[in-house]
């Protein structure tokens, strides 16, 4: 079996309990192996999601993989910024002029909403960020001002008009953006050209010099597909999609039940 010489690790569905928070068998494992082994956080979520956990886990000076690979951090730092252009969110905000579904946008450590309305309450206690309170077309004439773009954004709202919202965007965008559904409610919406591979990729070449042989990664979701093919070893948790248990080379316990942790005692 190839030596595990680094840990990718997805958050939500994954490394997190049923409270979504760390366990203490998960904290643990992780701190027995992180000075000899780099444990690298990777997920859709945006900087301040993830620094929390990485300080529970003693692991602030490792980099941070965010929104699915379209912010990589180093030191605090971006080594690699991949984002919408404000021409799309400009489109997307027409689109929806009647205000059916929440739009909230991200950049770095930046997230807006148009309102604290349930979706952006719900977001907030999930990931406990709070975001800022401001008009779409304000953040739009801002980030133009700025050169900037939305590392990730969220649609959430009913179901039929997320519908809508996912066809206007796959019709008009669908070769530059990637449309993520985690669930009926919600489209999360990131630049095409990344994903959770192409950030390990660059991190492993640039930062550690670690073959992608050497690597093992956990996740649950479509969006983990692609990491944990690549990787030397994939590993599924249990609750994972049917289509990511099928290509993983392991299966362990769900997220739950502490899988990634169980995991790690065992072959780490």
């Amino acid at each position: 079996m190839n030596p595990h010489r680094i840990v990718f690790s997805d958050i939500d569905g994954t490394l997190l309990n049923a409270e979504r928070e760390l366990s203490d068998a998960t904290i643990s494992e992780i701190k027995r192996i992180k000075d000899h082994i780099p444990v690298v956080l990777i997920s859709s979520r945006m900087p301040s999601a993830m620094t929390h956990l990485q300080k529970e886990l003693d692991i602030l000076d490792t980099p941070l993989i965010c929104y699915n690979g379209g912010l990589i951090l180093v030191d605090k730092k971006p080594i690699h910024s991949t984002f919408i252009s404000t021409d799309i969110i400009q489109e997307l905000y027409n689109f929806n002029v009647d205000n059916l579904f929440h739009i909230s946008l991200y950049h770095n450590d930046e997230w807006y909403v148009p309102e604290m309305d349930f979706w952006a309450n719900r977001e907030a206690q999930n990931t406990k960020v709070i975001p800022e309170i401001k008009p779409t077309n304000m953040v739009i004439d801002q980030w133009k001002n700025e050169h900037k773009g939305a590392h990730k954004i969220m649609c959430m709202g009913e179901e039929k008009y997320i519908d809508k919202a996912f066809g206007f965007l796959e019709h008009n965008f669908g070769d530059r953006l990637h449309l993520y559904r985690s669930k009926p409610t919600y489209i999360e919406i990131a630049h095409k050209s990344i994903s959770k591979l192409t950030a390990i990729e660059l991190l492993l070449k640039t930062h550690y010099k670690i073959s992608l042989s050497d690597a093992v990664a956990f996740g649950d979701n479509y969006n983990d597909i692609a990491m944990i093919k690549a990787v030397g070893t994939g590993v599924a948790v249990a609750n994972a999609k049917p289509e990511t248990l099928k290509i993983a080379d392991v299966i362990t316990l769900s997220g739950k039940e502490d899988g990634v942790a169980t995991y790690i005692k065992n072959n780490i």
